[in-house]
């Protein structure tokens, strides 16, 4: 097989979620698979750990789609136009963008519909762009992978695409999340928190990771506690908001409120791992990577019981309503004062875990692609 595929979200030292899920799946896929030949679509000058083997051959195609005027030049143009030159066998999607401008059959790997039901926590353009779009974009597609059976449900209501053309691929974590040594964690609390507890959230702070209703949470459990425990954010503030700058400016506590911005995957691991707990309450997740990586690190985790994160994180973590305040504060109250509850949460994911890694994933994407090959076959 022919096989080309959208990179455009590997960027080095700036991967995010989606970013991950390409980088590790396409990974052990053109490893595990030598026999085939994959074309890489950058649309900027890559890094060559990017190019994971002699099967591989990187093409940019310009110019940077990071706006939805460039998304739509990007794909209906500049990419059709490579992929009726090279005539693959296939055009693999890993952002679950596609070319509605080329008869090349397309895998596209459509992570969630958060635009459909919030559309307002994305800017004007951004959000006419994925609601026009990506309806085309499902019905478009020769087949359809995405990260949850939530997800698969809701593209099928939400789109009425047939339940027989979309693949469930569980996103996966890292094997470099893992539990670390008592020293590193005195560490990272010195280097951080200056030796104090702490809860922990992780993601870009964008209005659907509830990040105001998060601090005012926060808030109410220092109101209880009233001790040195703080609230560390890592992640950038790219989509930060009026809202989330007025709650924060409010808080009798904002002080014991840690941003760190981006960090390394080591920085990360050793957050994770040396929390008392991931807060991970969004509104809306496909999937949410941060709970499977903070059980991997042996951390309790707190989440949303909403769309598909029950799904993911199963009996291994505390559930609170994302939408109520004093939901998520008691979650935290739990975990904080009875840890025996702590210990079982990180007992009962040490099952969940397994069900969540990246040979998983490329394995089912690989299946995934392999349907769709055949189908073209016959």
């Amino acid at each position: 097989m022919k096989i080309a595929v959208n990179t455009r979200l590997l960027i080095d030292n700036k991967l995010d979620g989606i970013g991950w899920f390409t980088y590790e799946t396409i990974k052990l896929i053109t490893q595990n698979h030598p026999e085939h030949e994959f074309i890489f679509l950058f649309d900027r000058k890559y890094s060559d750990e990017f190019i994971f083997g002699k099967n591989v051959t990187p093409v940019i195609v310009s110019p940077k789609a990071r706006h939805p005027i460039l998304y739509y030049y990007w794909f209906e143009h500049a990419v059709s136009n490579v992929l009726n030159k090279i005539k693959p066998d296939l055009f693999l999607s890993p952002d679950g963008f596609l070319s509605l401008n080329t008869a090349i059959p397309q895998l596209a790997v459509i992570h969630d519909l958060n635009f459909e039901h919030y559309p307002d926590d994305l800017p004007f353009l951004y959000q006419k762009y994925y609601r026009y779009y990506f309806p085309k974009f499902a019905k478009k597609a020769a087949r359809i992978a995405t990260v949850s059976e939530y997800s698969k449900k809701d593209i099928i209501d939400t789109y009425g695409i047939s339940a027989t053309k979309i693949d469930v691929v569980y996103n996966g974590a890292n094997t470099f999340y893992k539990p670390i040594n008592n020293e590193i964690k005195a560490q990272t609390k010195q280097q951080y928190t200056s030796n104090n507890n702490y809860f922990i959230f992780v993601g870009n702070l964008h209005p659907r990771k509830n990040i105001s209703r998060l601090l005012a949470a926060f808030e109410m459990f220092k109101q209880q506690q009233s001790d040195s425990t703080k609230l560390v954010l890592v992640g950038n503030k790219m989509w930060w908001t009026s809202d989330m700058e007025k709650t924060l400016k409010q808080m009798l506590y904002k002080n014991d409120v840690i941003f760190t911005g981006r960090v390394d995957v080591e920085q990360l691991r050793n957050l994770y791992a040396s929390s008392l707990a991931l807060v991970y309450t969004t509104t809306f997740e496909g999937f949410g990577i941060p709970i499977i990586e903070a059980m991997n690190c042996e951390t309790a985790v707190i989440t949303s019981n909403t769309t598909s994160m029950p799904e993911v994180a199963g009996n291994g973590a505390l559930l609170a309503d994302p939408f109520s305040t004093q939901s998520i504060a008691n979650a935290m109250q739990k975990i904080y004062t009875e840890p025996e509850l702590r210990k079982s949460l990180i007992e009962k994911s040490k099952d969940q875990i397994h069900k969540f890694t990246w040979e998983n994933s490329a394995q089912k994407l690989w299946k995934c692609i392999e349907t769709l090959y055949i189908s073209t076959k016959k």
